[in-house]
């Protein structure tokens, strides 16, 4: 069984905007949501800034009472929920799903919760002379007596999905793939594999993601991956530019509602776009390096091509994972041309993350939701902050300006930390 799947439903809240049409006309317009880290006192840290959520409020969503069930989750769960209210609400299924409950499933990319830094910060002050004694006793009586079970149950990954599904009554399939920052564009794929299995005939799928807390900005500071260009946020993320010097952390959520094609026909939903291909291959090289080569990038954008039966010619537009570090442009850009050979000259692809930063897990799923844009109304976003050419990087990246053009199909690749790489494959319908 192979049964065409279609998007019938966009939901996001992002750094440049809190709904699909704000996010993407913000895309468009190449303008940057980055900026100095406010959520907490950054200034000790290598990288002051980040693309952060603003004046998110959930009860823009769910009424008061929903809302006050979400009281005890973080950022990642709430962002997640209101992106899938409005996807389903987009897609005309927020008021009930017309059909058997156990059709109808969840597939995220989504990552952990952000964790209780000030209470951890209190626990540990407490504690420090037993801890240098090494007696933890002091340390787990207080932390036994002061964290919340509530909100630590929140931070498991798979919490939003269930929640997610709670709130439709989704009986179907229920997954959650962290695979870094290609999660949320397998959640894609692999949703997409159910329903051409006939396992379900709608998903809603995506991802959700914020690590802008003291911890994940150490860890990133830690592997020298951020860019550090603090006295100038909103030109700091500048994906296959000369001058780029690392990616820009970001948060945020995006989802799809994915649907059989004749299930969504036969009650005149309106669709997107159609998934025809997608690809997945692993580096098995290193956790935070991809090869030279960019091997695994190559063989997810084949598997892709050969999965909707197209060549190397057929593509209009690619968007590009293209996170503003030295190597990974360096290294999608040799694959691309490995891919595409001679066709790569004429090929637009640019990144989205020039404007949104990097929403981790949740950015492939905000990457499909500008491609299904991008053929809805046959434009290419632009890559923002692209000014002095790098020769390593000499492809077409769309600079200076969002470009109108005919767009049939459109590729959006994903590779995250440990070697993951995903690619989709998407067409008018």
């Amino acid at each position: 069984m192979n049964r065409r799947v279609v998007v019938t439903g966009l939901g996001c809240i992002s750094p440049v905007g809190h709904s699909p049409r704000d996010a993407w006309a913000t895309a468009c317009a190449g303008r940057s949501g980055v900026d100095v880290i406010r959520r907490f006192d950054a200034e000790g840290f290598p990288t002051k800034i980040a693309a952060e959520v603003k004046d998110f409020d959930l009860g823009r969503w769910l009424d008061a009472d929903r809302v006050k069930t979400f009281e005890k989750a973080g950022p990642h769960i709430q962002f997640g929920v209101a992106a899938a209210v409005q996807a389903m609400q987009d897609a005309g299924l927020a008021d009930g799903f017309p059909g058997d409950p156990a059709r109808l499933g969840v597939y995220l990319g989504s990552g952990e919760g952000s964790q209780d830094f000030p209470l951890f910060m209190r626990l540990l002050s407490e504690s420090i002379d037993e801890l240098d004694r090494g007696d933890t006793s002091r340390f787990t009586e207080l932390g036994l007596r002061h964290m919340d079970a509530d909100f630590e149950r929140n931070q498991e990954p798979n919490v939003l999905a269930a929640r997610i599904a709670g709130l439709f009554g989704a009986e179907g399939p229920n997954l959650n793939s962290l695979t870094a920052c290609a999660a949320s564009a397998q959640a894609i794929g692999e949703g997409t594999g159910l329903i051409r299995e006939g396992q379900a005939d709608v998903m809603i799928v995506g991802g959700s993601h914020s690590m802008i807390h003291p911890f994940g900005l150490t860890g990133f500071c830690l592997l020298t991956t951020l860019s550090t260009r603090n006295e100038d946020p909103t030109h700091a993320s500048r994906p296959f530019d000369r001058e780029r010097d690392g990616f820009v952390l970001g948060e945020g959520a995006a989802m799809l509602v994915l649907e059989e094609y004749e299930h969504a026909r036969r009650r005149g939903a309106e669709v997107y776009g159609e998934i025809i291909g997608y690809g997945v291959a692993s580096d098995a090289y290193r956790i935070t390096d991809i090869p030279a080569d960019g091997n695994g990038i190559a063989r997810a954008m084949r598997q892709a091509l050969g999965d909707a039966g197209l060549n190397a010619g057929d593509l209009s537009y690619l968007n590009a994972h293209g996170t503003s570090t030295s190597a990974n442009d360096r290294t999608e850009t040799r694959a691309v041309r490995s891919v595409f050979g001679e066709a790569a000259r004429g090929l637009p692809m640019s990144s989205t993350k020039g404007s949104t930063g990097h929403l981790v897990a949740a950015c492939g799923a905000l990457e499909a939701m500008f491609s299904m844009f991008a053929l809805k109304e046959q434009v290419m976003p632009p890559t923002a902050n692209y000014e002095f050419p790098d020769p390593e990087c000499d492809l077409d990246y769309v600079p200076g300006g969002a470009r109108e053009g005919r767009i049939q199909t459109v590729m959006s690749n994903n590779s995250g930390f440990g070697g993951q790489n995903v690619s989709l494959i998407f067409r008018q319908s």
